[in-house]
C-alpha cells in the first residue's frame, strides 16, 4: 500500500480489509508500531482508537472489528510510505527473535490479562502526551508479537515495559495535580 501511487490516503479501513480475519496481534501491532518512531502529529489520534478498540475486544474474547468511524480516518500515502520505512527493519529484526515458548502466558487467561493491560496501554497512546506513546506502544508491539507467534517471553517484556509506562504516566499526573494545586494555592 506504501508504494501504491494511484492512493492519495491510506485509511485504517484499509490496513483493516488487508489483514482480513487475522490475529489480534497482526492488527495490534500495525496500529502500535507508527508510534514507537517520531510520525507525523496526529498519528497516535489516528492509531489510539483502534488500539483502544481491539485491545477491549482482546480482553473480552472477542473477535477483531472495527467501527466506521475509525476505519475512515487515513494518512496521507507518502506519510505511510515514511512510516513504513522506519518501521521495516525494526520489525525484521523482532521477528527473528521469536519462537514459541511459554506458551501458558499468551494463552486462555492470560490472554484476557495480556488484553487489559493491552487496554490500558492504548487509552494512554491515545491521549496527546508529547512523546509520552513510545513507552506504551513499544509495550503493545511485544505484546502483539507475543500474540503473533505464541512467545510468552515476549509477553513478560511487554509487562515490565507496561508497569514503566504506567509508572511514567503517573508521574506526569501526579506533576501536574501537585502543580495545579500549588497554583491554585498561590492565587487563593
Amino acid at each position: 500500500m506504501a508504494e501504491d501511487e494511484s492512493r492519495a490516503r491510506i485509511s485504517v479501513g484499509d490496513l483493516f480489509h488487508a489483514m482480513g480475519d487475522r490475529a489480534f496481534g497482526a492488527l495490534i501491532l500495525i496500529f502500535a508500531l507508527p508510534n514507537i518512531v517520531p510520525t507525523p502529529p496526529g498519528t497516535s489520534a489516528v492509531t489510539g482508537a483502534p488500539l483502544v478498540f481491539l485491545s477491549a475486544q482482546l480482553m473480552l474474547g472477542l473477535k477483531p472489528w472495527l467501527p466506521g468511524w475509525i476505519t475512515e480516518r487515513s494518512l496521507a500515502r507518502t506519510d505511510f510510505a515514511a512510516i513504513v520505512s522506519r518501521i521495516a527493519p525494526w520489525l525484521a529484526r523482532g521477528e527473528r527473535l521469536l519462537k514459541p515458548r511459554l506458551g501458558f502466558l499468551v494463552s486462555g487467561p492470560m490472554e484476557h490479562l495480556l488484553g487489559i493491560m493491552a487496554f490500558i496501554l492504548a487509552v494512554i497512546l491515545a491521549l496527546p502526551i508529547p512523546l509520552g506513546n513510545i513507552l506504551p506502544a513499544i509495550a503493545l508491539s511485544l505484546f502483539a508479537f507475543a500474540l503473533l507467534e505464541r512467545d510468552g517471553l515476549y509477553a513478560l517484556f511487554g509487562s515490565v515495559i507496561f508497569v514503566l509506562s504506567i509508572a511514567l504516566v503517573g508521574g506526569v499526573v501526579f506533576g501536574l495535580v501537585k502543580a495545579a494545586l500549588l497554583l491554585f494555592s498561590a492565587w487563593l
